[in-house]
């Protein structure tokens, strides 16, 4: 059980996350509206945070981290600010996404395993479908949706980021 001066210290070390509650009234039904905000907020699900979000709707811990887990849309893991979605679905897999997430892959030193830049400036994942079929193939920055892609696009399109960030400077593995 925990004193009321460690309940004060993990309140203050979560505010934003007692907004979020505050925001929803407390109320475990709109548990998925809270972790959303909570995950736009972190740009994640951290465990800790769950923890005390469960604790906070009088949820177990481990109904938050259900839900969490089964949603595609949460993250439990930290992305970085550009999150780069490489669809690899038909469409875009026959007219050569393949070959896109290589150059993303290679440009930024990532991997199957390593896929977010030691920076958190980048995440790259791939995805099974976009919707954008007639754009095939297609590469979504954070929400902006980039159609027929080639290499030299991309390529040129991550030089475009990098130079705005100008702190960013690129590991080639």
């Amino acid at each position: 059980m925990m004193t009321d001066t460690q309940t004060m210290s993990r309140s203050r070390q979560f505010s934003k996350v007692c907004e979020i509650l505050e925001r929803y009234s407390y109320d475990s039904t709109k548990l998925i509206p809270i972790l959303q905000a909570v995950q736009e907020e972190y740009r994640y699900l951290p465990e800790e945070v769950l923890t005390f979000v469960a604790t906070s709707l009088n949820l177990s811990p481990a109904r938050v981290y259900g839900v969490a887990t089964f949603y595609s849309h949460f993250a439990l893991q930290a992305k970085g600010k550009y999150l780069i979605r490489v669809c690899d679905g038909t469409a875009c897999h026959v007219k050569g996404s393949v070959s896109l997430i290589e150059v993303i892959q290679e440009k930024l030193g990532l991997d199957e395993k390593k896929r977010t830049t030691p920076d958190m400036l980048f995440t790259l994942e791939t995805v099974s479908c976009l919707g954008a079929c007639g754009l095939a193939p297609v590469v979504v920055i954070n929400d902006e949706i980039h159609g027929q892609m080639t290499k030299e696009k991309t390529n040129a399109l991550i030089d475009e980021i990098i130079s705005m960030e100008k702190s960013y400077v690129p590991r080639n593995n």
